[in-house]
Order: C-alpha cells, then structure tokens, then sequence
C-alpha cells in the first residue's frame, strides 16, 4: 500500500481491458458476472477482488497522468468534451466538441507523450480553432482544470460501461450516468445526479439506525462483553451491506411478482447512482447504502444476503483463526435470525423514528458517572519509604478503590473546570461554571455517545472498571532488606507467570530474574486479587530515564483498553518522581502498541545518557517516549472532552451576538488539519484579536515572493509522473489499517488548502509537511514497492528544486 491505495472499484465493474489506444476504464458486468450479490471484503481477498482494487489503481494513475499535463494539452482533452463558443450567422454554433482533424493511423497509447494541438488548429467537425472550444476555460484554475479532467476520464469508464454492459436495466443507468456527468463537464458545473426518484435519504430511520436500536432494544440485558460482541456483529453486517453487489432487477424477476420487481428496480437505481457507482467514478457523491436506505430495501435483500454471507464463512471457515471462527459460525447466524424477526415484523419498535431504545446498564452507568462530575482523580498515594529504586520493598496503590470502600480521601473528587478554567477578561466565572453545569447534568445533556462511537477513549471501560473496584493498579517489587508481604510475594509470581505466557519467545529464567530483581519494580493490573498484566521496569532516576522492560495483558482480558490504562498510570507514577523519560526495545508484534501509547523510534535523549545502562535486544526497535509533567494521563482524555465541551458552549453563545453568519470552513472536509485563526472569515469581526508573540505573515521577508515560489514548487511536485500516489488523502475504507500506523498523515491535496489558507507563512512548515509524505510512504510500504520507488524518486526531485531556489539556505 502507498500513500493512497486507490479506492474499491464498484464491483460491476470487471477487471478492464485497456486498447493500446483506448481509455483507462472498467468494464461492466456483463453475463460473466453472477446474478447473485457477492460480499467484499467479507472475507479473504480473491482474485476478482485483487483485480478491481489493480484496475482502480490504474484509473488513478490515469487522473494523476492527465493532472501531470502541461495547460495547453489539458485544454486540449477538455476541449473534445466542450461546445464551440463560435458564432455562424448571429447564431451558436451547434459543435458539442473538438474533433482533431489529423488522426493517427495507429491508436497512441495514453501514456505515451503527444505534442498539444495547435490552439489555431480547426475542428474536423465545425471548422472552428481548438481555442474557440476553451474560451470559457482560459482564465480556469489549474484545480478547476484538474476536476475536470477528473470528470472527463469517469465519462470515459461509462462510455465504455454502456457499450460492455448486457443488462438492460442497468445499462439505462449507466447511460444516464454518463450523460448526466457528460453535461456537467459542458456547463463546467459540480457533478451532481438529478433522477425522478428523489435525494438521500430515501427512508427514515435508516438501516444503520433500525440496526443500533435492534443492538439496544435485543440486548440491553447483556453483561458488556457479550454486549460488546453484538455490537461489533452489528458493525460486521452494515459494513457487508455497504460494499454488497445487488442483483439485477432483470433476475429478481424470475422469483417475484411484478409489484415487488418495480419496487426493487426503483431502489436498485437509486443504490446503483448514489453507492454503488461512485465508488468507481469518484467525481459523483457518494452515500453508504445503510445510510440512505431503510427498512424497505433491507427487506428486498435480506434473504439473499444473510444465505449468501453464511455460505461463504462456511467456505472459508478452514482460512479463520479460532475466535473469528467461532463469532462468524456460531453467533453471527443466532443475530442473523433474531434481526430477520425484526425485519419483517409488523410491530417491530426499532423502525419506529421516535424510539428511544433503553442504554444497557454499563452504557447507561458510564454516561450518568461522566454527567456527575464524580471521578477519581487516581492520585498516588505517598510511598512511605526513601526513594524508589534504591533497593528498598516498595508496595504502593495507586488505585483509590485499593483503599476501604467507605474511605474518602481528600482529592479524591475532580476539581470543578471553573477553578481550573483561565477566563478571559469578557468571560466571568460563573459562565464558565453555568456552561459546565449543562455538560456535566444529564438532564441538560443531549445524551450519550453513538452507540457505535469511533471517538471514545480506548481506556474509557478500564476507567469505568477502576472507579467501581473491579481492578486496581499497585507498584510492586522485591527486597533483599525488607520483608516482603506475602501478598506481594503471590502478585509477583503471577506477574512471572503472565510475562511467559505472554511473551513465549523470552527465557523464562531471565524473565523471573528480572521480575524478582530488587532494582526492577513492576506495575501490577490486579483484578479478582489475581494479576492479569503488568509493566516490569527500572528507574535509572540518575540519568532521568526509565527502561520498560516487560509490557503483557494475559489473551483473555484483552481488547478492553486495560493496557491503555496501564501505561497512563505508568506515566502519571514517573511524573510525580520527575522521572520524564521512558525508553524500550518492542519486538515486531508490540510496535503498534507502544506507537498508540506515545512511543516513537525518534529518541529525544542523548544516545550517551542511556547507552550502557540498557541492554540491547537482536531484532527489537529501540522506542522512546518523553513526558509532559503538566498532564494528568488517566484523566487526560476526560480533560480534553470537556474543554471541546466547553469550547463549543462558548462559541454559540458568541454566535448568538453576531448578525453576519459566514458560510462555514469546508477545508477540514478536504483533509485539512490545521489552519491560521486570521484567515477564518469574519474572525476579526466578532472580536478576536491575535496573542501577542503568535505568529505574523509581517514576519516573513517578502512573503509576496515566498507565496509565489511556494505556488511554483508545489505545482511542480503535482505535476511530477511520481507524484500519483500522493494526490489526496487516504480512504481508511480502502486502507484499513492505514491509520493505525500512520498517525500524522499529509497528501498533495492537504497541503494545496493549507497553501490556500495561507498557512505556509515560513518555508520550514512547507519543507515538514512535504517530507512528511515521502516519510510516511517509506514507513507503511515495502521497499520493493512501486509506492515506495515513487517517494524517492518525488522526494529526490523536490529536494533538487527547493535547492535550486535557495529557501533552505535560509535562517
């Protein structure tokens, strides 16, 4: 995978067939495609599969080729797909496109160079110049030319879908689908679809609601773990109707009654023109099918769906791990069945648009407790010996609950975010405490979280388990000059016996002889009185760092954010003792653990402060992790919710007093993260002053200058045959675990809005987030990569231009 993998082809697209001459394209399913829908992604990858994930890769390549044009041969292409602007007798002339009147004998590949026509050079067709067909597009962006080249190669997949495709029904749609963006490129207006069968959403409440409430409504009773499986099945069967391929209005005949085939063909277009489609042509917009539909179109498909999802599990049932094996085969069918009642029941609740379904109690206690305001702070309590480290038993609980449960310790409670808000002169402390109050009292709240919340912090239940007592946190460790508690004694063993389990490739005699080591102290996860994890490490307090040295959740209580959770802990035990630094050596399976924790293979200490101290390990990474001693880690998340809370408050209130409503920022949508406050339109009107010492474009020499080189070098780096992979951000419905490894992701496209935004005020932010790219690629792909190829050889490039204009040489 690249910085950009392409997309999902639609599947009624084949594998393409591309002449030497004809255009880059996807064939539609014709008779060789099978009537029945066919899952993607459900399973193991095939080679149906693996075909149209290639061909989309190709399409993109083709828009990047066409991008990378120089102006006057994109003009060129568009003016093929433009009407004559001419005038014959004080009328219009009737050419709807510019014909070359000089075709080659042989068909030319399009990746091959071609010298532009001449803007002089008349139509074949009405006679008029090349120029006369582009006039309105002469004074165009590079970006407007480059969407409607986007939208000129879409056209010519559905020209070649319409000629290939043998269903007659389905060839209709393509056709208009066709005409429709045909027309679009005309008018040079944004792509749109424009059918008598209406807009999304098509039925209210949509499938992904009917199922959430079916989760809430069927299993509410159910402890969390089994809650928390149905949920995910839920998630399984939206994601496999998603990216599910219909079958043709024309083969549903065969086993319906005419009422209920014109009712299908009616949904069928609307999901082929709006979902299923634009996973091909990107230029037309795109809706999840379980969003736009509702329980009418999810009673046409469920039979088939539900008998053919079953079969292939069954199929690739030898291909599954155990657990999968076992979710897929003996549960899935149980949830199959009872939402199939659902569905077709007459008097089923969860269709109803008002129904309010009733939260699970863990849900319902974890929003009530997030309301109250009552959450531990999970302080640690003060060790009552000398120092950690120094080779003295320490047993220390940093769980509150660790203590009498009828115990109340001062601190306890969070402080008020009244007392710890710094107001600004125009914000008095009892705005901040009113706003508080409506985001903390569930009965000002709008409610809880989604069901099905992708935001929730990963240790959310571990922090929900902690305050009710089902767990707690202790600092352990041994003594040669103290007596050790039996208790303690009991916990490290187990801790032995977790670490080899857990970690198989490790001695077992080295491990029990670091665990038992009076200078290692580990972070002990008790629950039941019984450890089921920990974190083993050493306090080098001399030399300000830690070494991490063993980090292990025993299988079963994975997956539930315990892990998190510890190392938060870890990090708020090494902030109280001004120990600021954590290094280790993570073998490959505990790479993405450490990174979702902060870690990184940047090392920010001095390689001669730890070297010598640590002991290598063959074919581990050396990672590091620097703390920030003014956060509170277990609470972090929950600090941060409540001041986006807070935040939003306070800007409607701000909005309420302001007469001109600005059309809102759509650059976030693009990809954009980050912005400069002085270019939000109407900042400045509602009050807003820059801080002093931030920074100013003033500050820039000559910014008019650097804008302009700046234009130029970006331009440059879009327009390089290398540059395709990194043209827009990354789909994570296309990549999936794109983002599990790359958390600070950048695209060309990204960085085109930043520049528009004015964010680039120093070359220094350009240079970052452009090496940032080709850092990120060389990171997620194999060097054997074409991906990988690309990003030297773009980053080769750049580097030669930037030099050539002498901004790096620059303080």
């Amino acid at each position: 995978m690249a910085g950009r993998d392409s997309g999902i082809i639609a599947a009624s697209l084949q594998q393409q067939q591309q002449s030497p001459g004809g255009p880059m394209v996807g064939a539609a399913a014709g008779t060789s495609a099978p009537a029945a829908a066919q899952p993607q992604g459900s399973g193991g990858a095939s080679g149906e599969g693996g075909a149209r994930v290639s061909n989309v890769q190709r399409i993109q390549q083709k828009k990047a080729q066409v991008r990378a044009w120089p102006r006057d041969k994109k003009l060129e292409k568009l003016a093929i797909y433009s009407s004559c602007r001419s005038q014959q007798t004080n009328e219009e002339c009737k050419c709807n496109g510019w014909k070359n009147p000089t075709m080659p004998a042989q068909p030319i590949r399009p990746d091959t160079p071609q010298p532009a026509a001449s803007p002089t050079q008349p139509c074949r067709s009405c006679s008029h110049t090349l120029s006369s067909h582009v006039s309105h597009l002469e004074s165009a962006s590079e970006d407007e030319l480059d969407r409607l080249l986007s939208m000129v190669v879409d056209v010519e997949n559905l020209f070649i879908c319409v000629h290939r495709e043998e269903d007659p029904d389905t060839k209709q749609v393509y056709s208009y689908l066709f005409r429709r963006l045909r027309k679009c490129i005309l008018q040079v207006t944004p792509p749109t679809v424009e059918v008598p069968l209406g807009t999304p959403p098509f039925e209210r409440p949509s499938i992904s609601k009917g199922v959430t409430n079916f989760v809430l409504h069927k299993f509410n009773h159910l402890q969390q773990k089994d809650f928390t499986m149905m949920s995910d099945l839920a998630k399984m069967f939206l994601h496999c109707l998603n990216h599910w391929r219909l079958e043709t209005p024309s083969a549903r005949r065969t086993h319906t009654t005419p009422e209920e085939s014109s009712a299908y063909k009616v949904n069928y277009t609307r999901w082929l023109c709006f979902s299923y489609v634009p996973q091909l042509c990107d230029s037309l917009p795109h809706h999840e099918t379980t969003a736009i539909f509702g329980r009418t179109f999810l009673r046409a498909v469920f039979h088939t769906l539900r008998k053919q999802l079953l079969d292939k599990f069954r199929a690739e049932k030898d291909k599954m791990p155990p657990e999968k094996k076992q979710l897929l085969l003996n549960h899935f069918p149980r949830f199959l069945s009872m939402l199939e009642e659902e569905v077709y029941s007459s008097s089923s609740p969860i269709w109803d648009v008002d129904y309010r379904p009733e939260l699970p109690p863990h849900l319902h206690n974890q929003a009530t407790e997030r309301g109250s305001g009552a959450v531990s702070r999970g302080e640690f309590e003060r060790l009552s010996v000398p120092a950690a480290g120094a080779g003295e038993y320490t047993t220390v609980s940093i769980t509150p609950n660790a203590r009498r449960r009828s115990e109340k310790r001062e601190g306890d409670e969070i402080s008020q975010p009244s007392k710890r808000v710094k107001a600004e002169e125009d914000l008095s402390h009892e705005t901040v405490a009113e706003i508080v109050a409506t985001i903390t009292n569930p009965r000002h709240m709008v409610g809880p979280e989604a069901l099905f919340s992708e935001n929730a912090a990963r240790d959310e239940a571990a922090k929900l388990e902690e305050r009710r007592g089902n767990i707690e946190f202790h600092v352990i460790g041994n003594s040669l000059t103290q007596k050790v508690s039996k208790q303690t004694m009991l916990w490290l063993i187990g801790l032995q016996n977790v670490f080899s389990h857990q970690l198989p490739r490790m001695p077992k005699d080295y491990i029990t002889r670091l665990v038992f080591d009076p200078k290692h102290q580990t972070l002990a996860l008790i629950k039941d009185n019984r450890p089921i994890g920990g974190i083993c490490f050493r306090m080098f307090a001399s030399q300000g760092f830690t070494e991490i040295v063993f980090c292990a959740v025993t299988s079963n209580e994975q997956v539930k954010g315990y892990g998190t959770h510890m190392m938060n802990h870890l990090k708020d035990y090494h902030v109280k003792h001004k120990c600021l630094h954590f290094l280790t050596y993570a073998d490959e399976f505990a790479i993405g653990y450490f990174k979702k924790q902060g870690f990184s293979k940047d090392i920010q200490l001095n390689r001669s402060i730890f070297q010598g101290y640590i002991k290598e390990y063959e074919g581990a990474t050396l990672m590091g992790c620097e703390l920030n001693e003014k956060i509170i880690y277990t609470e972090f998340t929950a600090v941060i919710r409540k001041q986006k809370e807070i935040i939003k408050k306070l800007i409607e209130r701000k909005q309420s007093d302001i007469r001109k409503v600005h059309p809102g920022l759509t650059c976030f949508r693009e990809g954009v993260r980050e912005i400069p406050v002085e270019s939000i339109p109407g900042i400045r009107d509602a009050g807003w002053r820059p801080p002093p010492g931030g920074i100013k474009v003033e500050e820039v020499e000559d910014p008019e200058l650097l804008h302009n080189v700046l234009k130029n070098l970006l331009n440059s780096v879009k327009n390089h045959a290398s540059a395709w992979p990194f043209q827009v951000p990354v789909d994570p419905n296309e990549v999936a675990d794109y983002y599990d490894h790359i958390k600070y992701p950048m695209d060309l496209k990204t960085m085109t809005e930043r520049f528009k935004a004015l964010y680039y005020v120093k070359v220094r932010l350009f240079h970052a987030d452009l090496m940032r790219i080709f850092k990120n690629c060389r990171f997620y792909n194999h060097p054997e990569t074409e991906y990988y190829k690309c990003a030297n050889n773009l980053e080769k490039y750049y580097l030669h231009k930037i030099k050539e204009t002498g901004l790096l040489d620059k303080k």
